[in-house]
Formats: structure tokens, C-alpha cells, sequence
């Protein structure tokens, strides 16, 4: 139970998101907090550093003992054995002046900085640091929406602006854009965004609009080093130019890529493309009943999506994901164990699901949209013929020719494949909790790049469901269909408070890897507990990869301040406790 002596900061004006952000970290926290110091640190030298930490952002910004509540994974597996990662204080500027102050006190002090904009990343350790005694970096308080440009549909924020500021913004002042949004509106632009269905852009998330993969619509970055030294990207790095946010040429390297996933630099702007807003839109159904039939689906609408028939993102979810928006599994199944075949069957039937159900949308001209539809519908008879299968498309679209009001599409086909955020997916963590007493619903993933070849998916959910079945989970998973390959997550859901759930979670995670790692696979992000075994996997030429950018590393933060251990890249200073921590 939260202490009242203890200050929290307002992360939200809605009320609705404040109140859910408190009861995730309120109700998340098994064990005490514990006081840790940064490593290095005496106490002294660290009171030293707060106070001057707290000159430099406002004492009312600066956070120690249990108001660091907030800055814990809320679904950290290890609590209970002793081994939750732990910030020493948490510190929120306001600005790139109080940002860079910031960073000349962790410099001045040896403190590291574990940086983040939301903290929403979670299944992937949310606000936690990799390295204990971190100063958790908190830039929720930089959130200025820059410029929405809507005759060349771009955005430029601050880290600290969330999905629904961008979104409200644009309604508010009838700008003609749609932006790429998660089904979780709390999360950064730029920073950190719940895993359930979409991810942040620095993180290299996906979305459902057609712009939804939002790192290859970064253009313009603005970036912090950890001498507090300012650089901008492509050609925002000329002053006053008006192709800012426009182009992705520049002159010599193009150094975006080296800011995602990344701990060589923080990003402070970026400019990011949204999609206009079109004349109309239809909402897209399709769902095959069995099992196998994955194969079918990633065979079609993988050429469709090469082809370019379908310009964005082709979600598909299993049976078991929508089951878990639907109520609590004990409800459903009350039995120990996955729940069987014929079960399943029965649920698919009463909810009208398929095994496999796959979501997209169609954006343009309302002629156009038909069309396309029309083909598609050709396409899939030619392909599938005689399957069970059902193909669905509802049309919408602006009166008179004009554009198609986003709000106006009624659920569940708008939403965030319409560019409307909300807290939609929340409910999904709550799926393994007991029936009878309290839990604590959490989540966590293994979610490998893998070819878009129906055999390949097929085999690896064959080989997932064993997994997850082995140890009493069922299969539940969803994947983000791109041109070329998928983003396949395996989803974890858990009661936290259960210690069989947490080894099983664990067990399951390094299963998937290890059967990934056989095939060639990785996880395109990770959570902090599991970031040095992911990047073990990228060992070409004796890990030439990492070495080449720690030599970077330790080029532009030779302190090794900024967010150690991040996606297993350490600086010189700690990375001799790469395989203790």
C-alpha cells in the first residue's frame, strides 16, 4: 500500500491514465524497496550529487526511497529472490538546459543514467535499469508537440509527448493527418511504449496505419551526447532548412540508426512522417478456423504485402490473444494445463472467431479502397479455394468527397488502425489471474524476426506451442506482417504473485531462444533481464557487431554514463560485469 508522505509525479492530465499508471505500480511492487547506491558510490559523494541534481531540475523533481515505486519493473520476474533491478534516485528535467545539467552532474560524479521517456516499455523491464543504482532519467516532463505540419504530414516532438497527446492535438486543431498509434495511447512517440500490439519508435515498433513502421519514418533527429553536446541528423542539421522533417537524404553517413535501441546518445526532438488523412478507409477482417492454416495466411498476404497491395502492417492473433480480452482464463478453461483442441473449437464457435484472425486496413480514394479490396478478395478465392475462411470489408469513407473523420468510424473497426489511441488492451495482462483471490496480472514475450514463408511460421508455432504447453501455458501469440519477414510474439501472460508462473515464464523465454538461436532467429528487442543473451546471438566474426560499437561507445560517453548494459552494449568502465549481472 502506498505511503501518503511519499510524493509521486503526475505523469498524466487525463485522469483515466493517471489512475491506471498508479494501480500498475502501486499494485505491482511484491517485496520492500531496498536503498542501492550507484556502483562506485559512496553515500556521500552521492548526497553530493542529488543536491546538485536537484539544483540543476527543481527539487520537487528529484526522487529517492519509495518514491522510486514508480521506477521498478512492475513485472519483474525476481523480485522475491532478491534480484529486482533498482534505480538509486530518479530525476525528471524539463529541457535540454536542465538535460544537459543534468548529464555534467553524472559526468562530474560517475553516475550512471538510465534514460526514458514514459516508461511504458513494459514486458521489457519498463522504467527499470540493466545496471543497479542507476539514476533512472525520466523525461515525461519534456513534452512539447513542436510543429504537426499536415500539407507534408509530420510531427515533431519531445520525448515526454505521449500517442494521445499527438492524436488530441491533431483533432483539436482539424489538422489533416492520421498518426500511427498503439492500441496503448500512455506511451512516447519517442520513448518507451507498452508491448501489448504496438511498440515505440526509437525501439523500432510497428503500428497499423500505413505508416506504421515508425522508425523508417524517422526524419530529423535531435540528439543529446553525454558531454551535453547537441547534434541533429540529416537535414535538420542545416539551420532553417525547410526539408527538415521532409527528406532522409543527407550529406556523408546518415547517423539516425546509430540513436535506435541505442545508449550512444538521447534523443531530445524527432521528426516523424504521419499519414494523411484519406478520403476513405475499410476496415479488414479475415480468419481460417485450424491450427495449420497459418501457412495459408502468411503465403497470401505475404506476397500482398510485397507486391504492395496491402501497404502496411497485416496483424494476425491466435485464438487464445482475443480469449484474453475477453475475461479471465479460469472462466474459460478452469482446469490446470493448456486448454485443449476441442475447447478451443467450442469458444471459436460461441465468439465467432477463427483460430487465426488477421485485422489490416485499406487507406485512399474510395474508389481505390474497393478495388483493391475487389483483388483481394480474387486473389484469396484463387488461392484458398474450398477452405474455411471468411474475408470481410466494411467501407467508410467522407461524405461528398470529403475526408473521412476519424471518430466517425464506429468500433471495432476504427480505433487505432484509424490513428485513435486508448487503453483498449489493458484488460489482456489480467487473463492468468486467479478466480477466487488477488493476483497480480503481467506480461513478457519472446518475439523473433522470422521469414515470411508459411512452412517457417508454421513450424515455429508447432514448435512454440510445444514449448509453451510444456510447461502448462497455452499458445499465445500474435504477429506484425511485414514485406519480407514477420515480428512474431510469443506472449507470456502470468499472475506474478505465482511462483510456478514466474520459473515457467523464464523456462519458456530461454526454450524459444535456444530453439530461435538454432535457426538462425533473434528477438528484435528484449527485456533488460535477457539483453546480453539476445545480443550473444549477433556473433559473426567474434561479435565484430558489439565490438564495433563499444569502440563507439567509449568514443562518445567515455564515462559510460548513459544507459550501460542497454541491448548488451557496455562501456569500458562496466563491462567487466557483462556475464555477472
Amino acid at each position: 500500500m502506498r505511503s501518503r508522505d511519499v510524493k509521486f509525479p503526475i505523469r498524466y492530465n487525463d485522469p483515466e491514465y493517471q489512475l491506471n499508471h498508479q494501480k500498475l505500480f502501486s499494485q505491482a511492487v511484491l517485496c520492500p524497496l531496498k536503498n542501492v547506491l550507484p556502483p562506485g558510490v559512496d553515500q556521500e559523494q552521492f548526497d553530493r550529487a542529488i543536491v546538485e541534481f536537484e539544483n540543476a531540475v527543481g527539487k520537487g523533481n528529484v526522487f529517492r526511497g519509495q518514491a522510486l515505486e514508480e521506477y521498478v519493473d512492475p513485472y519483474e520476474l525476481w523480485e522475491e529472490e532478491g534480484r529486482r533491478k533498482m534505480p538509486s534516485a530518479a530525476v525528471c528535467p524539463s529541457s535540454t538546459k536542465e538535460l544537459r545539467e543534468v548529464l555534467a552532474v553524472a559526468n562530474k560524479s560517475g553516475i550512471p543514467v538510465w534514460t526514458f521517456s514514459r516508461g511504458k516499455n513494459l514486458g521489457y523491464g519498463g522504467p527499470a535499469p540493466r545496471l543497479d543504482g542507476s539514476v533512472a532519467l525520466d523525461l515525461h516532463r519534456m513534452n512539447r508537440i513542436i510543429e504537426v505540419n499536415d500539407k507534408f504530414s509530420y510531427a515533431v516532438v519531445e520525448p515526454g509527448v505521449t500517442f494521445t497527446d499527438l492524436y488530441l492535438h491533431c483533432a483539436e486543431h482539424k489538422l489533416r493527418v492520421w498518426p500511427s498509434v498503439p492500441s496503448l495511447g500512455w506511451g512516447s512517440v519517442v520513448g518507451n511504449v507498452h508491448i501489448l500490439i504496438v511498440q515505440r519508435t526509437v525501439d523500432r515498433g510497428t503500428g497499423f496505419t500505413p505508416t506504421a513502421t515508425h522508425h523508417q519514418h524517422i526524419s530529423g533527429m535531435e540528439v543529446m551526447l553525454a558531454d551535453g553536446d547537441i547534434v541533429r541528423t540529416g537535414q535538420f542539421a542545416i539551420p532553417n532548412s525547410p526539408s527538415a522533417h521532409l527528406s532522409k537524404f543527407s550529406f556523408g553517413p546518415s547517423i539516425e540508426g546509430l540513436f535506435l535501441q541505442s545508449n550512444l546518445g538521447i534523443v531530445t526532438k524527432m521528426g516523424i512522417w504521419l499519414h494523411p488523412q484519406p478520403q476513405a478507409y475499410m476496415s479488414c477482417t479475415f480468419d481460417m478456423p485450424n491450427f495449420e492454416d497459418v501457412e495459408v495466411i502468411v503465403d497470401i498476404f505475404g506476397i500482398l504485402r510485397r507486391d504492395g497491395l496491402l501497404p502496411n502492417t497485416v496483424y494476425v492473433s491466435n485464438i487464445v490473444e482475443w480469449l484474453g480480452m475477453t475475461g479471465k482464463r479460469t472462466e474459460l478453461w478452469p482446469e490446470e494445463g493448456p486448454i485443449p483442441d476441442w475447447r478451443l473449437r467450442e469458444l471459436q464457435t460461441q465468439l465467432g472467431f477463427g483460430y487465426w484472425n488477421v485485422k489490416f486496413g485499406l487507406y485512399g480514394a474510395k474508389e481505390v479502397v474497393q478495388s483493391h479490396f475487389d483483388e483481394l478478395k480474387r486473389i484469396i478465392g484463387k488461392k484458398a479455394p474450398g477452405s474455411e475462411h471468411r474475408l470481410q470489408g466494411h467501407l467508410f469513407s467522407g461524405e461528398n468527397d470529403k475526408l473521412l473523420e476519424a471518430t466517425s468510424i464506429p468500433d471495432p473497426h476504427g480505433g487505432f488502425f484509424a490513428g485513435v489511441p486508448s487503453l483498449w488492451s489493458l484488460p489482456m495482462v489480467r487473463y492468468r489471474l486467479p478466480k477466487e483471490k488477488a493476483g497480480i496480472g503481467a506480461h513478457a514475450d519472446y518475439s523473433p524476426i522470422i521469414p515470411s514463408d508459411g512452412k517457417t511460421v508454421l513450424e515455429w508455432v508447432r514448435t512454440a506451442r510445444e514449448i509453451c504447453e510444456t510447461q502448462g501455458f497455452d499458445l499465445f501469440c500474435d504477429f506484425f506482417m511485414h514485406e519480407r519477414h514477420i515480428i512474431f510474439v510469443n506472449m507470456m501472460v502470468f499472475d506474478k504473485t505465482n511462483s510456478d508462473h514466474r520459473k515457467a515464464v523464464d523456462t519458456i523465454f530461454r526454450s524459444l531462444y535456444r530453439e530461435g538461436r538454432q535457426r538462425g532467429f533473434s528477438k528484435y528487442r528484449s527485456h533488460i533481464n535477457y539483453m546480453d543473451l539476445v545480443a550473444d546471438a549477433y556473433d559473426f566474426n567474434d561479435h565484430a557487431y558489439r565490438r564495433f560499437i563499444e569502440r563507439l561507445k567509449d568514443t562518445v560517453d567515455p564515462n559510460g554514463i548513459l544507459s550501460p548494459g542497454k541491448q548488451g552494449i557496455w562501456p569500458l568502465k562496466y563491462r567487466h560485469l557483462r556475464e555477472k549481472l
